[in-house]
């Protein structure tokens, strides 16, 4: 395969995981689209991506990823500036503690749904068309969608149902994806991370196994997404948890359960 330059776009770019991520693939001189509702900081990281790594442009975005319209937008620019996108991760997601029996929740559980689920979908959407339209100058293993899900999303976790609700549908989401575009030659990853250390983690009130950096972890992200992988839990000591998660009963999962500590609940 011919070297070539990346295009890649992605959201949730300000913070976390996002911005760890622009920044591995920066090194590697990527043309990016870098999505995120705060776009003064997009606009600082695009400024330092350029000034620090040779070869990388940046195109900034400043856009809710619940916004169909605006990612539509952004994707048709980026797509115009620098010819089809290699690698499309939708990386934007947000995580709130939620209680049923709080009427108040209800919008929160919503929000939740729609920006890790739905806004998922608004990011992958715009980009399909171009890339199978240009399949004879793209070859299949550089057209790609990437999924963050969580491992939150493989069993549900008290005082979470938001979350683990919407990583839940993203992880069903991405399988479902990922069979849809087998025929149109368009690859996608499912990354399903333990915890991270990012702002979105900084407020959890509880012991953390196993917590990851965001830059070791996004230097992970980029080499399984390199690697073509369908499904894969980071870092690897949360991928046996995974599996025995998945093993546990469902009477002795809530027993296990019944005293966990809970995320910090949304208050208006």
């Amino acid at each position: 395969m011919e070297n070539q330059t990346l295009n890649v776009f992605l959201t949730g770019a300000s913070s976390g995981i996002g911005e760890a991520l622009a920044r591995e693939y920066a090194k590697q001189g990527a043309n990016l689209g870098l999505v995120a509702r705060r776009g003064e900081l997009l606009q600082k990281l695009a400024h330092e991506l350029i000034a620090n790594h040779t070869g990388c442009k940046v195109l900034v975005y400043s856009a809710d990823v619940r916004d169909a319209s605006a990612l539509t937008l952004a994707a048709n620019n980026f797509t115009s500036q620098f010819g089809p996108a290699n690698i499309v991760i939708a990386c934007a997601g947000v995580s709130i503690g939620t209680l049923t029996q709080h009427a108040e929740d209800t919008d929160v559980f919503k929000s939740v749904m729609d920006i890790n689920v739905v806004g998922m979908v608004n990011t992958f959407q715009p980009f399909i068309e171009s890339m199978t339209q240009n399949s004879h100058r793209q070859p299949q293993q550089n057209r790609h969608l990437v999924g963050i899900a969580s491992v939150a999303g493989i069993r549900g976790l008290p005082g979470a149902g938001a979350y683990s609700a919407s990583k839940a549908a993203a992880i069903a989401y991405l399988e479902s994806l990922r069979v849809e575009m087998h025929p149109l030659g368009i690859s996608v990853t499912t990354i399903a991370p333990g915890y991270i250390r990012t702002p979105m983690t900084a407020i959890n009130p509880y012991k953390m196994p196993f917590l990851m950096n965001a830059e070791l972890a996004a230097a992970k992200f980029v080499k399984a997404i390199a690697a073509k992988k369908r499904f894969t839990v980071i870092p690897w000591q949360m991928s046996v948890v995974a599996r025995l998660m998945k093993l546990i009963p469902p009477f002795l999962w809530d027993f296990i359960m019944r005293n966990a500590p809970h995320k910090p609940r949304f208050m208006k």
